[in-house]
């Protein structure tokens, strides 16, 4: 499989050279050249097969032609270590919680898979990781390459604006893994690491990639757990009318569902679900894409105001306005929206959501039609979140798992950063001497 750049300047590249290098080299997203349908016989049998059957399946689709088949099979099954249980909320809507790993979060799943991949590409000379933050990337991408030989992982995060419970997440790991905390916003971090890969000097001195959703081996095994979801339906008698909602904030995670899709997976149709930050919600409504800067709000990990994978919407839809309308709505959820969903849905069906997944409840609730059945992706665990949470539904009593205990009990470590790139491209070339 070869894979081509979103900005279509850049030559054809291996799946080797996609995941090393993380973005292309005219700043481009890296795309595969195609995406075969899945048989009817799978999803015909979907419903009877275990979760690392369904992922290896998916996976061997994508990756089938470029690692080999037990290779393959091992970085599936290690990295779905975790179960990914479908939970009936109300009668026509049902939470996918993604939150059952290492640092429950979603990101787990993406984070875990590219560690192994770039492992078994990577066998002699050291890889920098480079990954910009809002929230659950940076733990979840710290935790799943901690203690990888050969990889050192430099995690940019906004100061002030992640949890507590997910900074300690990584920056109180050390070993391979170093927290930079920068004076500025996420779309900062995300410029940071974007400019260093088009930096010649840097490249020419550091091997550089990226394990935020920009990268492929983080992006495609998200579509595992859609394909999953699905199957858990299939299981219970539901094949028909289904529509996903997903929290968004860089449309990495929805963009997976799309891909799944565009496999075969019989989805209707999504809902991007936003919070204060609408430059989405505003592009469907308009079909101008007009980025600006990031929001604050309570649903932090979505705080985005230029998200990197509508390059790769567009191009899976052949940048049609329309024909992503067609599969695509979207809602938004103000601060005291999400409050007020996070308390209303507890009080009514005893299901707590931490801010992202009440987002997604939020605008399934207000999307949902006669017929269909919903379900949303609930992405961290609420106890990520536990201020917000308790402050806004004391009755739940959320507290944190001792996962999440472990990681508070440990000493921070981080390095101070400004926004300014000539600061960051110091701090590597340094450890390039």
């Amino acid at each position: 499989m070869k894979y081509y750049s979103t900005n279509g300047k850049a030559p054809l590249a291996s799946l080797e050279t996609a995941v090393v290098q993380g973005l292309a080299p005219d700043r481009g997203l890296y795309m595969p050249e195609r995406i075969d349908r899945l048989p009817a016989d799978f999803f015909q049998s979907m419903g009877e097969m275990t979760f690392h059957e369904v992922a290896c399946r998916v996976a061997s689709a994508y990756f089938g032609e470029d690692i080999a088949e037990k290779e393959l099979r091992e970085m599936v099954c290690d990295t779905l270590s975790f179960p990914i249980p479908l939970v009936r909320v109300r009668e026509d809507i049902y939470s996918l919680e993604l939150f059952h790993g290492p640092t429950l979060a979603f990101k787990d799943v993406g984070a875990r898979f590219m560690a192994r991949m770039l492992k078994h590409f990577n066998q002699e000379t050291e890889v920098h990781v480079l990954v910009a933050t809002s929230g659950d990337t940076g733990s979840a991408v710290a935790n799943g390459f901690l203690g990888v030989k050969g990889i050192r992982v430099h995690v940019l995060y906004p100061k002030g604006k992640v949890s507590r419970i997910q900074e300690c997440q990584f920056t109180t790991l050390g070993r391979n893994i170093t927290a930079l905390e920068v004076d500025g916003n996420f779309d900062d971090c995300q410029a940071l690491v974007k400019s260093a890969f088009m930096d010649g000097e840097l490249n020419s001195r550091l091997r550089l990639t990226s394990a935020n959703s920009i990268n492929v081996a983080r992006l495609l095994p998200q579509s595992f757990y859609y394909f999953w979801a699905l199957a858990q339906l299939h299981h219970l008698g539901i094949r028909e009318n289904v529509v996903v909602c997903v929290p968004s904030g860089n449309f990495g995670n929805i963009c997976s569902g799309l891909f799944a899709k565009r496999m075969g997976l019989p989805v209707s149709r999504f809902i991007a679900a936003n919070n204060a930050n609408t430059v989405f919600f505003d592009y469907l409504r308009s079909s101008r894409y007009e980025p600006r800067p990031s929001i604050p709000t309570l649903a932090n990990a979505m705080d985005v105001g230029d998200p990197s994978n509508f390059a790769r919407i567009l191009e899976l839809y052949g940048h049609s306005h329309s024909a992503i309308c067609a599969d695509i709505s979207g809602c938004v959820s103000t601060d005291q929206q999400i409050a007020e969903t996070m308390r209303q849905c507890y009080e009514e069906t005893g299901y707590m959501l931490d801010p992202h997944g009440a987002c997604g409840y939020r605008a399934l609730t207000q999307g949902i039609r006669e017929g269909e059945t919903g379900i949303f992706l609930e992405t961290a665990h609420p106890a990520k979140f536990l201020q917000v949470v308790n402050e806004r539904v004391p009755a739940a009593k959320v507290t944190i798992p001792e996962r999440l205990a472990a990681f508070m009990k440990g000493h921070k470590q981080t390095v101070p950063m400004s926004r300014d790139f000539a600061d960051f491209k110091e701090y590597l070339l340094t450890l390039s001497k």
